[in-house]
């Protein structure tokens, strides 16, 4: 997967967006010293360009009631199905994260659960059945670090 260039103005515009997604188009043009219409024409580029993938609400899982975040190490007694149990992954809602590994686990899956019992649950009710040879889950009592990646470090292109 080539990187993608982006110049000085991209960069100013990914700033931006990173900390706030709802700040306005118009204050982002201030802020660029360019026209609203060069902002949307920017923000086109970087979606066309996979850049920017869209912007969402986050909603905190605790604050609705899913007090236990888990992460789990899974290997598979058929490496194989990797496409199928990632597409079986797919249809629990409470696996928010899956990520192909290498080291010790074939795959490694962020799920959040009601509490500890609702966990064993998934975990028994629909993990186990994908074909696991085991499992290691870790759960966490709190997310001390969640941000997005540093678009400071960016490197830019010269051309514009």
């Amino acid at each position: 997967m080539a990187n993608q260039k982006i110049d000085k103005l991209d960069k100013q515009i990914l700033t931006m967006i990173a900390e706030d997604a709802r700040v306005p188009f118009l204050e982002v043009a201030r802020a660029c010293n360019v026209s609203g219409a060069a902002i949307h024409q920017r923000i086109q580029k970087l979606s066309n360009a996979g850049i920017i993938k869209g912007s969402k609400f986050i909603v905190d899982p605790e604050k609705i009631g899913y007090e236990t975040c888990a992460y789990i190490g899974l290997n598979l007694k058929n490496p194989e199905n990797f496409d199928i149990v990632v597409e079986e992954l797919r249809n629990i809602p409470e696996v928010v994260e899956c990520h192909y590994t290498t080291g010790d686990f074939d795959l490694f899956i962020k799920i959040y659960a009601l509490n500890n019992h609702h966990l064993l649950n998934i975990i028994h009710d629909k993990l186990q059945p994908l074909g696991l040879a085991r499992s290691e889950s870790i759960i966490s009592f709190n997310t001390a670090i969640n941000r997005q990646i540093p678009i400071v470090n960016i490197p830019v292109s010269e051309e514009e």
